[in-house]
């Protein structure tokens, strides 16, 4: 894709997401600044709670050397603000920070798998930097079934900066390629 028809075809998909297209843009393009634009994904995620839709908006962009993670907000009407109002972030990652780059598809009916396919069901991006961890801890026990002793606890150090979802019941079949299309790329830049 040309430098103008990837930045066109993120705004058609920003504006299709239909989600304050111009702030969502916006931010990216301050993020990205004079770099070019290799590839993206647009993943738009509605929430319901209780009689509220909270949308929230997560686009991956890749440079030559940058992963830019920007996601959009709306909040409820606050009654210290006029109105309704959004927030935007993007942080910034350089691609040589980048330690793991997982994607996880989950297919139907694997023993009639061709690549190609529409067969994948769901995809998984991970991708790890170091910038956020989780602790998941349990606790500790030993082999004998009849001991009630402390063994204390157990747990793993898991890196946790980002992960994005898709599903083809919820997005079709066309994003959930489109994000494993981005993961490709984005797994060989942050190797090189």
């Amino acid at each position: 894709m040309k430098v103008d028809s990837t930045r066109k075809g993120l705004r058609a998909e920003i504006d299709a997401s239909g989600y304050f297209p111009d702030l969502v843009e916006d931010a990216i393009m301050l993020a990205v600044a004079d770099e070019e634009l290799v590839d993206f994904v647009v993943h738009h995620e509605p929430t319901f709670n209780n009689d509220e839709i909270h949308r929230h908006v997560t686009i991956l962009a890749l440079t030559p050397t940058r992963l830019i993670v920007g996601h959009t907000d709306d909040h409820p009407a606050d009654p210290h603000m006029p109105g309704s109002y959004a927030a935007t972030s993007t942080e910034s990652i350089a691609l040589g920070k980048i330690t793991n780059v997982v994607l996880t598809r989950v297919v139907t009916q694997p023993a009639d798998y061709q690549a190609a396919s529409d067969s994948v069901y769901e995809i998984w991006l991970t991708v790890g930097w170091g910038a956020v961890r989780r602790v998941d801890l349990e606790q500790a026990a030993c082999n004998d079934p009849q001991c009630d002793a402390d063994h204390g606890y157990t747990g793993a150090l898991v890196a946790d900066d980002l992960t994005v979802r898709m599903g083809t019941g919820a997005v079709g079949t066309e994003r959930v390629a489109r994000l494993s299309q981005f993961a490709s790329k984005l797994q060989r830049a942050a190797a090189a």
